[in-house]
């Protein structure tokens, strides 16, 4: 028993230090966003968990004596924690998701209540009716696993019905994994308890599970991160020039590609008599606008932000036609978020589009085209007077 106790608490300590070793590059690394931060909190549980689990091993071992008090507070422990676990993930799915109202003080009462009540219910059970959760000789019962599995469920149900939802309506085969794999992450990890508990007991499968996977999603974050514009969450200028880089994407069967650029008249206009922050807001508009446009539309696009007020949409368009319909459809969306948001602003944008004309045409000098047509469509809209107006 003294070797299955060291050799599942190396495991624990392996892993802890795997989660530490990512919590430390989250915490010390630069503009840490929501979805991290609750991605480091569901880190923190599970080390916490780890550390209460292989004390809980050092009691069946007989390291640590096997009194009430050992057996009771480390798996009422082990129960609190794994209610963590799943509380902090769907916590992270929901910063994910972009959930609204996630930070009202009923959504968060709402979804701790489960913990709340179940948490009632086996600190009154023990105290009138010890028995059912523990017998004489210190046996975990039935009725103990039910309470350490019960909300736990709860929360793993919420977020498998919620990203199936997101992934049955989502158009976008890549936006469509993304879901699936962050709703269908908490049962990957069950199904490596219940192959530890049935297959393989004195081998620390589950937490081997959970160090691989959470890997998996740090690896990927890191990717966002990488890829992704940090303000508006659009592709950012290197993702940019990795999809056109690649024939595969430029060239549709079917289809003719459009390069669109888009910038905001005046833009300067915003951060000088609002400040930069408000010019902030202004940017994540323009990037809600075109995205939501994207989203209507079920000709294939690419978006993402060329830097500043700068944006680039890659259009596999099935005729020429589709572009300025499109562009006006832009403009209406960002008026009307502008009368939504009731900035004190209105923002108006140019765009230039070019066709991209095959092997021969390269993306450079496309987007060299499409840009020369922004100029003039810019020079129009401030002879016409329709460029972007401080309202008050």
């Amino acid at each position: 028993m003294s070797s299955y106790f060291i050799y599942y608490t190396e495991a624990s300590v392996v892993c802890v230090i795997i989660f530490a070793i990512m919590l430390f590059r989250d915490v010390f690394g630069v503009d840490r966003q929501e979805k991290q931060i609750k991605y480091d909190h569901a880190l923190i549980a599970f080390m916490l968990y780890f550390v209460s689990d292989a004390l809980w091993a050092a009691v069946i071992a007989g390291i640590l004596p096997r009194t009430l008090f050992t057996v009771l507070s480390t798996n009422f422990s082990n129960y609190l924690l794994m209610a963590a676990i799943t509380y902090t993930w769907l916590r992270y799915v929901m910063a994910v998701e972009q959930i609204p109202y996630r930070e009202n003080k009923r959504t968060k009462l709402a979804i701790q209540l489960p913990f709340y009540l179940s948490t009632l219910a086996i600190i009154l059970t023990y105290l009138i009716r010890p028995g059912v959760l523990v017998d004489e000789e210190l046996n975990l019962q039935m009725a103990y696993s039910i309470f350490q599995i019960a909300v736990p469920c709860v929360y793993i149900v919420v977020v498998v019905v919620y990203t199936l939802r997101r992934a049955r309506v989502e158009e976008s085969p890549l936006e469509r994994k993304r879901h699936l794999f962050i709703g269908f992450f908490p049962l990957m990890v069950i199904a490596g308890g219940l192959f530890q508990i049935l297959v393989l007991p004195e081998t620390p499968i589950f937490c081997f599970c959970c160090a691989i996977l959470m890997l998996v999603f740090f690896i990927n974050s890191m990717d966002a991160q990488i890829s992704t514009d940090p303000l508006t969450s659009l592709n950012n200028r290197g993702q940019l020039l990795h999809y056109t880089s690649q024939r595969a994407n430029m060239y549709r069967d079917g289809r003719r590609t459009f390069v669109v650029m888009f910038d905001i008249n005046d833009f300067k206009v915003v951060n000088d008599t609002y400040g930069h922050a408000e010019g902030d807001r202004a940017l994540l508009i323009v990037a809600e606008a075109l995205k939501g446009v994207v989203k209507n539309h079920s000709t294939p696009m690419f978006l993402a932000r060329f830097g500043g007020d700068e944006f680039i949409l890659i259009v596999h368009a099935a005729v020429g036609e589709e572009i300025a319909p499109l562009i006006a459809e832009i403009r209406g969306l960002i008026e009307a978020k502008c009368r939504a948001y009731q900035t004190p602003y209105m923002l108006s944008i140019g765009a230039g589009w070019n066709e991209w004309a095959g092997r021969d045409d390269t993306f450079q000098k496309c987007m060299q085209r499409a840009d020369e047509a922004l100029y003039l469509d810019k020079t129009r809209q401030k002879e016409r007077g329709q460029t972007t107006v401080a309202l008050k």
